[in-house]
């Protein structure tokens, strides 16, 4: 139940290209190039993105692409 009141507001947050968990802008995080895209790690609290190249939209990084 509590994946269900959360992932929206994750969702939401990504689509606005702030970082889920302290939600600061992530176009301040630190960048590094990446197969599918930028890898994008967050200035506060360290969590990983990629930033997609075709459409600019922001995910989170699988346990294998860290």
């Amino acid at each position: 139940m509590f994946k269900n009141v959360i992932a929206p507001v994750q969702a939401w947050l990504l689509s606005q290209g702030r970082c889920v968990g302290c939600g600061t802008d992530l176009s301040e995080g630190k960048k590094a190039s990446h197969a599918q895209g930028e890898k994008v790690t967050c200035n506060k609290c360290g969590r990983i993105f990629i930033k997609d190249k075709d459409t600019g939209k922001y995910r989170r990084a699988l346990f294998e692409e860290v």
